[in-house]
């Protein structure tokens, strides 16, 4: 990287295809096969499937019943969390060796501020270098790396040449590789606001450079002036070892659709119990909550209810999540999905340091690998 001193040293880590590939590291007769890690039954979802898998059109976050459409020779592994928040934590015990400001992003992706380093590296890359080499060597696992001089661009490098790729952007050449963008590589422009951009004409990153800043706040808001600075490889957001919790909640699917008001109660009472105990380890207190449901036809709706005091009784919990199931038509196809959370926390000193790394929200863009 530069030599100067005004230019942070950034890199994003991606763990290529990391649930699908600790199972076949952990199961050598999985080596070379197309593999999922979730649920093989038809309601089942994808949560990683394996490069193998992948040539075929399957991805992460695709019905199972889908996937086994695109690639019948499709392997299913049950997932096994405990085993993969294992290997997280030994590749960041990896990271730790150069630096502090490591900011986990999901269980399986980081960025870390290298400026300062334990090793006294000069560049960046070399580091991003010997965190790849000692992850293969070490684990028996394949990441990608991305390096730059903000979060933005090595979050971009690190998905360029995905696996095991590695990918630097110098100051001095952003603006040349953000030219060769499409507008859906930028992080937080998702489907809806590619889809409102390209209704202005504007398919690429340097096309969208071309648009004033007043026009960019005009249709899309705050995050106009995020898009506007993104195409200018300007982001100013450090790496943060210590990030504020928004929120804590949790859902199911459910196995066959719920179609009874009384099914429905009894299973938000089960939620309920769940989310109690995902709230008093995390000492979390939130004066909002919010009800998730999904339809048997996949239609996702959500209700809130605000309080001046946090939810942390159970019979408060129980009487408002059922008020706000009360005000939703439930069709006759049923419910297929159901969850909770609190949200608005008081104070500000809930922080997701201690949480478990598959817990941790992932920034606006972000996708699953």
């Amino acid at each position: 990287m530069t030599e100067q001193p005004s230019w942070r040293r950034i890199i994003h880590v991606d763990m290529d295809a990391f649930y699908a590939s600790v199972e076949q590291h952990d199961h050598p007769q999985l080596r070379g096969k197309p593999v999922a890690v979730g649920h093989a039954d038809s309601r089942g979802v994808v949560a990683t499937a394996s490069y193998e898998a992948r040539r075929f059109g399957v991805h992460s976050a695709m019905s199972s019943a889908r996937a086994r459409q695109l690639c019948p020779g499709l392997i299913f592994v049950e997932g096994r969390m405990s085993r993969y928040r294992e290997v997280s934590a030994q590749v960041h015990e990896i990271f730790a060796r150069y630096t502090d400001l490591i900011e986990p992003i999901s269980i399986d992706e980081a960025f870390l501020d290298v400026t300062q380093n334990k090793a006294g590296m000069r560049l960046a890359v070399d580091i991003a270098r010997a965190i790849k080499r000692s992850i293969r060597e070490e684990l028996g696992l394949t990441a990608s790396a991305g390096v730059s001089y903000n979060k933005l661009l090595a979050k971009i490098a690190s998905d360029w040449r995905k696996p095991d790729g590695l990918c630097t952007i110098h100051p001095d050449a952003a603006l040349k590789f953000i030219d060769q963008l499409k507008v859906e590589h930028l992080w937080g422009v998702g489907p809806a606001t590619a889809e409102a951009m390209h209704r202005m004409g504007i398919r690429t990153a340097r096309e969208l450079r071309e648009v004033e800043l007043l026009e960019m706040v005009r249709r899309f808001g705050k995050a106009g002036v995020t898009y506007y600075n993104f195409v200018r490889g300007i982001d100013p957001r450090p790496v943060l070892a210590v990030r504020e919790r928004k929120s804590v909640g949790c859902e199911h699917t459910y196995g066959r659709d719920i179609r009874t008001r009384a099914e429905a109660l009894a299973a938000l009472e089960s939620l309920v119990d769940e989310l109690l105990r995902r709230l008093a380890p995390r000492r979390f207190e939130g004066r909002t909550l919010t009800l998730k449901v999904r339809f048997f036809n996949f239609e996702t709706v959500s209700r809130s209810r605000s309080a001046k005091e946090p939810w942390t009784q159970r019979e408060n919990l129980l009487e408002a999540a059922a008020g706000l199931l009360a005000s939703l038509a439930v069709p006759a196809g049923g419910i297929r999905l159901m969850g909770l959370s609190v949200s608005d926390p008081v104070g500000a000193h809930y922080r997701q340091a201690s949480l478990p790394l598959e817990e941790r929200p992932a920034p606006a863009g972000g996708q699953p690998d």
